[in-house]
């Protein structure tokens, strides 16, 4: 097992201890997401713990935000935040939220998000600053004409919003290159597949259409991921998106690819099973 991938185990567990705890919360996008996150933020992105309002840091904007438990967990194995105050997720004043929410200042979190569909806008805007502004001090002085870069993780069923294509428009106008979204293609949402709830195939085909540079792949090989990162890197004059397919509940076989447990959790007695599992 590779470092990355003990990473992403030592993730899941942080994901479901905090889950049963807490009682309540979103297991199968939060587990199905945690590949990407860790080639993200353990191979990927400029960023720095210790200063995590550094000028020059690369911004993650989770725009499905009841799957925020990932990105939790993820700032913690990455040392934002002691990996114990994962147990107060979803507690009454709580940093750890439902969803993400600013107004906690919790080291690493750049937006709120939950209600689908905005996210991607909230990216486009942050990117297009970062682009009239510039290269930061640091960059110009290492000979770096590069702008912080902005990622913007998306659900499927999220593509049935008319948010999302507005956005995707006027990224793709202003050749917001700097702009990456990654769509995590589990194929569920709440009410079932995302092919019988609201059809959004071709999907890849339809990104294409509105001017993205369109790249999929297996949503849980880390070699895959960090080469579509790098290639989303080198891409001039227009935005990227990254449509992953992923398996919800990927890690606990016992319920993945099952769209009941988009929002259960498990119990105490059944924790230590479902960590069990982990491979």
């Amino acid at each position: 097992m590779t470092s990355l991938e003990e990473k992403a185990k030592h993730i899941r567990q942080l994901i479901l201890t905090a889950l049963a705890e807490a009682g309540s919360g979103h297991t199968g996008g939060s587990l199905d997401l945690v590949d990407i996150f860790t080639v993200l933020y353990f191979n990927h992105l400029r960023h720095d713990a210790q200063h995590p309002e550094w000028e020059d840091r690369d911004k993650v904007v989770l725009s499905i935000g009841h799957t925020a438990p990932v990105l939790y967990a993820t700032l913690a194995a990455a040392g934002y935040f002691p990996e114990e105050e994962m147990l107060t997720l979803r507690k009454l004043g709580s940093r750890l939220q439902g969803h993400p929410s600013y107004e906690f200042r919790l080291p690493g979190l750049e937006t709120c998000s939950g209600s689908l569909g905005q996210g991607l806008g909230v990216a486009l805007g942050m990117a297009l600053a970062a682009k009239m502004d510039g290269p930061s001090t640091l960059r110009r002085a290492q000979g770096s004409g590069t702008v912080n870069r902005v990622f913007c993780i998306m659900g499927d069923g999220e593509q049935q919003e008319g948010s999302v294509w507005e956005s995707a428009m006027a990224a793709a106008h202003h050749q917001v290159d700097n702009l990456c979204a990654i769509i995590d293609r589990n194929r569920l949402q709440i009410d079932g597949g995302t092919e019988k709830v609201m059809a959004i195939d071709p999907l890849r085909d339809k990104w294409a259409a509105f001017g993205w540079h369109t790249i999929e792949i297996d949503g849980h090989d880390m070699s895959q991921i960090k080469m579509a990162l790098d290639l989303a890197d080198q891409e001039k004059g227009r935005p990227t998106v990254i449509i992953a397919d992923t398996i919800m509940g990927k890690g606990v076989k016992s319920i993945e690819d099952n769209n009941q447990w988009h929002g259960k959790v498990p119990s105490k007695e059944q924790l230590p099973g479902f960590i069990n599992e982990l491979s």
